[in-house]
């Protein structure tokens, strides 16, 4: 005999209708850059941004690779050096591997001001800090020197006097590369040579600037006024489409007999693109050709002062990108070690809405947090970045690019086509994401690397 009074729970379920939810997913996050860009709908699949001329640039980096015990530079990044650009492959082989390891010491002094250096030092692993003597005697920061970085090329080349003086702020190692080196290749190579004193010759150019307007302003009388016009670049540079791509597959006895409450097809949809866009903003960032990261001009390089990121390091990236600055982006745990350090200055950061979201802001500024920002080493003991960038067309920054139309549209470039049903009712659908990012400008886009966020303070 059953002693229960009433119905069991189990038993009135079997009569009762389940309130669901839609289908959750922990990959999902505010996708904060895809807001935060203005996106461009692009006619024929091509966007070519037009700039005017300037004088040739590379990133100034050099690149090495370890071999065993020993670190090697890659001969072909050996092109960044300006008189380089053009030298055949057994030249720069040779020249590698005339570079020698020096491994140096926290505080150790890599250069002296005033000295005649004969050796080109490139930094592999490590942070340096440039000092010369300011106006008035005081000692003057100049800058902060990481990973690929290289000084001083313009004394190196010329036998001429260090201009400041370079000192290790962390243990590292650099590779050293005599002047003689080349000197000898030089004599032996007449193309080499020739470069070399154009080089010498092309005193006050600065790599990256513009090709000068000439302009006459002030005068008085009736002098002779200059005649000039605005080139532009030979071959600009030209963005197309990015893409995302997947096949979702659907088995029709699921979509025809599962589809009461919920459609599974759009139901599968909606996740796909939730993963679509996420890998999307992810390419935006770190593609190696296309990535903000990637494309981020040599002087708009900046390296954490102490490794934890602290307002002047901020400050110095709006320094950069001073003309209409829009947003920061960081890791999560960037932005939260950067609160850390505000704490202990006592400078809280203001919070601010923004997308919905209460933001931390610096300077005005919001700090729009990504996961897709990596990190170099591991997320616990590596180093990461904070961008910052100008944003809008009008205002000759970063720009979002998708075509203008896509067959079979779902969302704004965001494509979902069906590819019909195979022998086994599976429907199968092609979905795409077309989207790429330009830099109108060089100065709309800075970073900060090399930043750490392990750095922990006792407030007791």
């Amino acid at each position: 005999m059953n002693d229960r009074m009433t119905l069991a729970p189990d038993a009135a379920r079997q009569l009762a209708t389940t309130t669901k939810t839609t289908p959750q997913m922990r990959g999902i996050t505010p996708r904060y850059l895809l807001r935060a860009l203005p996106w461009v709908d692009v006619e024929s699949g091509v966007f070519r941004v037009n700039r005017r001329r300037t004088y040739v640039l590379g990133d100034d980096r050099i690149s090495t690779y370890q071999d065993g015990e020993t670190h090697r530079v890659i001969p072909g990044d050996l092109r960044e050096l300006p008189y380089l650009r053009e030298a055949d492959d057994t030249l720069l082989a040779e020249l590698a591997g005339a570079f020698q390891m020096m491994p140096f010491d926290a505080g150790q002094v890599l250069a002296e001001s005033g000295e005649v250096t004969d050796r080109l030092l490139v930094v592999v692993q490590g942070r340096a800090e440039k000092r010369a003597r300011g106006r008035y005697g005081e000692d003057a920061l100049l800058e902060v020197i990481g990973d690929g970085q290289f000084f001083d090329l313009d004394a190196w080349t010329r036998s001429a006097p260090m201009p400041y003086r370079v000192t290790a702020l962390t243990p590292g190692t650099a590779l050293s590369l005599d002047r003689a080196t080349l000197a000898r290749l030089g004599d032996r190579d007449p193309a080499l040579r020739a470069a070399t004193d154009a080089y010498l010759a092309a005193d006050g150019v600065l790599p990256g600037s513009e090709v000068p307007v000439d302009l006459s302003t002030g005068h008085t009388g009736e002098p002779e006024l200059p005649a000039t016009f605005v080139d532009y670049e030979d071959a600009p540079r030209e963005y197309h489409m990015n893409l995302a791509q997947t096949v979702l597959r659907v088995h029709t006895r699921v979509s025809d007999l599962y589809s009461g409450t919920m459609d599974q097809v759009r139901t599968q949809a909606n996740l796909t693109a939730h993963a679509l866009r996420e890998r999307q903003e992810d390419a935006l960032l770190n593609h190696p050709e296309h990535g903000l990261f990637s494309n981020v001009a040599p002087g708009q390089r900046v390296q954490a002062r102490y490794g934890a990121p602290t307002p002047d390091d901020l400050d110095e990236l709006l320094s950069r990108v001073w003309k209409q600055p829009g947003y920061f982006l960081a890791h999560p745990r960037t932005i939260a070690a950067f609160g850390r350090e505000c704490t202990r200055r006592g400078v809280p950061p203001v919070i601010d809405t923004s997308f919905g979201s209460p933001l931390l802001t610096w300077r005005g500024v919001p700090l729009l947090p990504s996961d897709k920002v990596r990190f170099a080493g591991g997320a616990d003991t590596g180093t990461t970045e904070i961008l910052l960038m100008r944003v809008g067309e009008a205002e000759q920054g970063v720009v979002g690019l998708r075509p203008a139309n896509v067959a079979d549209e779902i969302e704004p470039g965001l494509s979902m086509r069906n590819m019909g049903v195979d022998k086994k009712g599976i429907t199968s659908y092609l979905m795409t994401a077309y989207f790429n990012a330009a830099v109108l400008v060089e100065d709309a886009l800075a970073v900060l690397q090399n930043v750490e966020v392990s750095h922990y303070h006792d407030y007791a």
